[in-house]
């Protein structure tokens, strides 16, 4: 933590894998977990009192308890960051609580911030390739084994960056392979020749780093929206709902 850094006062939801990865490296990212939620507590209903004092909560379960749970956070005026994926289509859900509770919100397919960089380049790679004949375009992921939703958030982010600018579908594979905790590839295939664009996650304290950076960025925000991982890395302000 740098000199006369605040520290952020952190809920944490869900105690698996990345539950433990963000308190370990809560501390030396500016933050104190003053609350561990699992799927217990939340079933049984949360209250302030539960939260001990937190500024912001992140959400790290399962694709079918996560809107639920962000629903209960911010239905006590607890900002939330959302880490988990495969809910994507109820995100006018999210949207609607938001406004309800007037709390913010923060969703993210991957809070690495390499990914963020990745998913520019391949914005700007379909562009290019919009004016150039003659190469496929595929995604392809690649999570462990226990991972539950396939294709993974960000193999979707990546193929809507490139759809957008390349101006047509591209399709994803999934792989479900031992412990990888994630490797994005762009192929862009030709008769000829190949170019693969590859993202390679070594460890999930890359994922906890950014988590804990959107959380320390949430909680400095005083308007309700639902805010995105480019809104932490351009430093947006508060928006009106």
């Amino acid at each position: 933590m740098t000199p006369n850094t605040r520290t952020v006062k952190v809920a944490l939801v869900g105690m698996g894998r990345m539950g433990r990865a963000l308190d370990t490296l809560s501390v030396e990212r500016g933050c104190e977990i003053v609350a561990r939620l699992d799927v217990a507590e939340m079933t049984a209903g949360i209250t302030r009192d539960h939260l001990n004092g937190a500024e912001v909560a992140i959400e790290f379960t399962t694709p079918h308890t996560a809107l639920d749970n962000a629903a209960a956070l911010l239905a006590v005026g607890c900002p939330v960051v959302i880490g988990t994926t495969g809910w994507n289509a109820e995100a006018s859900r999210l949207e609607a609580l938001v406004a309800q509770h007037r709390c913010a919100a923060l969703w993210s397919p991957n809070f690495s911030l390499g990914v963020q960089l990745f998913l520019a380049i391949a914005e700007d790679a379909a562009r290019r390739l919009a004016t150039t004949t003659g190469f496929d375009v595929h995604v392809v992921e690649t999570h462990h084994t226990a991972k539950k939703d396939a294709p993974s958030g960000t193999g979707i982010a990546i193929a809507q960056r490139i759809e957008a600018g390349l101006g047509q579908e591209v399709p994803i594979s999934s792989i479900r392979v031992g412990s990888v905790p994630g490797t994005h590839d762009v192929i862009l295939d030709a008769a000829f020749e190949q170019i693969v664009l590859r993202h390679e996650a070594r460890d999930r304290r890359v994922f906890a780093d950014g988590a804990l950076a959107a959380a320390r960025w949430l909680a400095g925000q005083s308007t309700a929206h639902v805010f995105t991982m480019r809104d932490v890395l351009q430093g947006a302000p508060s928006q009106e709902t």
